[in-house]
């Protein structure tokens, strides 16, 4: 059961991480798209997500069937994903401006065909467990595929764009665009097969509201918008880091090749840390987890500034230090989600998984594109050239600058916001175990 729902961290991962460390520099640099321009793009498409992921959130509450309520969209989502994820990175028949309209369009409907399966495949562990830590156990399996997904995606994809070695092409994006596609179709499937035999957990009747009753609710859980609000500082910095990172390899360290080794430095310790993150959590509870792992983060961000001054291996180094904290970031946060679900409805007595989970992918992924959106409006403003492989061209200074400043910097910042929510939440494992014993036997108060 524990691997079969970890197998969908292939899609999440996958999809999270390859448009993000890949699409803005694919407008920019392969089809010149202007840098501001091509930061809509990235992110029009993923604001949409505050639509439509709270409305699949509760279609997937109220779905009824015999493979349960959430596994059915699991297939959906991997019938329309891979082939609107191929069309993304197929190339365009425009270039310049154009161009940003059609990849837009593209990634659009990707996203929406990524609702369908991340939305309810998020609400699932609420529902096969109500134990506070072994939440942290069944997500360690999900967080160690998550992990080794987007080290495997975020470093196989940039050598396939690389693949005729130089500045990338767009036939080797498009040779990217099918693979990774397949790798999402066979994730997806993969999870509806493995979770066939998961343990569902008899809950309340599922209430039906609307988008407006949906996010009163929300508001009602301070839990809840407290991490809300911590994750989408955290996904504003990794989306902002994510972003600019080609533009780091290629402007600062020269080396266009070394997007991968970097991703592979701040993505690896994801894989062989999970374990220990738990017993961090379990030593000083999730919270103080958070705080620490949210420091370590910000540490390795703000010295990434320094790497003109010592160089690539000093770079790499930092990718590490924030790779560390990275790995406790990714799985305190899905672990204390699956906890305010339990707290709302151990409150409410009402099945609400979707409604929450709709509303937390949505902002996530919306402060994930946001962060490219923000990178290509500091290297539209800093004088960036946007060019075509064929066509290279000299940056100026000031954009070097800002490739800088947004790829080290603005993540720092931006997780230092993060701790300061970190440190108002309050939802520990005592306090879920009291409110179980308070309400057992007891009519549900209404919320």
């Amino acid at each position: 059961m524990r691997v079969g729902y970890g197998l969908g961290s292939f899609c999440a991962g996958t999809f999270s991480t390859v448009p993000g460390l890949l699409l803005l520099y694919y407008m920019t640099n392969t089809l010149g798209v202007p840098a501001g321009l091509a930061g809509l793009a990235v992110f029009l498409p993923k604001a949409w997500d505050l639509l439509v992921n709270p409305y699949v959130g509760r279609l997937s509450d109220r779905t009824v069937s015999r493979h349960g309520a959430r596994r059915p969209w699991l297939l959906a989502g991997a019938v329309f994903l891979p082939p609107a994820f191929a069309l993304t990175f197929a190339g365009s028949p425009f270039r310049g401006a154009s161009a940003a309209p059609y990849v837009g369009v593209c990634f659009l409907l990707a996203a929406t065909a990524f609702a369908l399966f991340e939305v309810p495949y998020k609400a699932m562990p609420a529902e096969m467990t109500d134990d506070y830590h072994e939440q942290s156990g069944l997500l360690t399996w999900r967080m160690g595929f998550l992990g080794l997904a987007i080290l495997l995606s975020g470093g196989l994809a940039p050598a396939l764009v690389n693949i005729d070695g130089g500045e990338p092409t767009t036939g080797g994006y498009r040779l990217m665009g099918l693979v990774i596609g397949a790798v999402l179709l066979a994730a997806m499937v993969a999870t509806f097969f493995g979770t066939a035999r998961a343990p569902r957990i008899e809950r309340a009747e599922s209430e039906h509201v609307g988008a407006r009753e949906q996010i009163a609710a929300a508001r009602g859980n301070r839990p809840f918008m407290l991490l809300l609000g911590l994750s989408a500082a955290q996904m504003l910095a990794v989306g902002t880091m994510l972003a600019g990172a080609p533009y780091f390899a290629s402007y600062i360290l020269g080396n266009t090749g070394a997007v991968t080794t970097l991703f592979l430095a701040l993505i690896g310790p994801m894989v062989v840390l999970m374990p220990a993150w738990v017993r961090v959590s379990r030593k000083f509870d999730k919270r103080g987890g958070m705080v620490v792992s949210s420091l370590l983060f910000m540490t390795g961000g703000a010295a990434l500034i320094l790497t003109p001054s010592f160089g690539p291996v000093y770079a790499h180094a930092c990718a590490v230090l924030m790779g560390v904290g990275y790995a406790g970031l990714q799985l305190l946060q899905f672990s204390m989600l699956a906890d305010t679900l339990i707290y709302d409805e151990l409150r409410s007595g009402k099945r609400r998984a979707g409604v929450y989970t709709g509303l937390w992918t949505a902002v996530e992924t919306v402060m994930m594109a946001f962060g490219a959106l923000l990178l290509g409006w500091v290297l539209d403003a800093a004088g960036f050239i946007s060019s075509e492989p064929d066509e290279p061209v000299r940056q100026p200074d000031s954009a070097i600058d800002a490739i800088l400043l947004g790829g080290a910097l603005v993540p720092a910042l931006l997780m230092f916001i993060a701790i300061a929510f970190t440190l108002r939440y309050d939802l520990t494992a005592e306090r879920l175990a009291a409110l179980r014993e308070s309400r057992a036997g007891a009519v549900p108060e209404p919320s």
